[in-house]
């Protein structure tokens, strides 16, 4: 289901333009020509473990959505479509209140 999951978050999820691609580049180089050798290689660390840390977010958060829209899809299947005013009528009725 990972798998299945990742794909579906890649197909629906948009990707940066190339302009933004080259923005982030030149800013990226810009940083580790400030830089020692040693500090250039942190640096690469830090973007990587960055880029890692975002890709797992988005798609952490690609199946909880999923999972909710799923969801909320099985529950409206077990009853039909669902209607606004009959809940209300509904919780109006268990409360024992006339319905305005």
């Amino acid at each position: 289901m990972y798998n299945y999951m990742r794909a579906l978050e890649d197909r629906f999820t948009p990707k940066p333009d190339r302009k933004q691609r080259r923005d982030l580049e030149a800013k990226r180089q810009e940083v580790a020509t400030l830089l020692d050798k040693q500090g250039r290689k942190k640096l690469l660390r830090l973007v990587d473990a960055h880029t890692m840390a975002q890709e797992e977010m988005a798609l952490e958060s690609f199946i909880a959505g999923f999972r909710l829209a799923w969801g909320i899809a099985a529950e409206l299947s077990v009853n039909g479509s669902y209607s606004y005013e009959q809940e209300q009528f509904n919780r109006v009725q268990e409360r024992g209140e006339p319905y305005a």
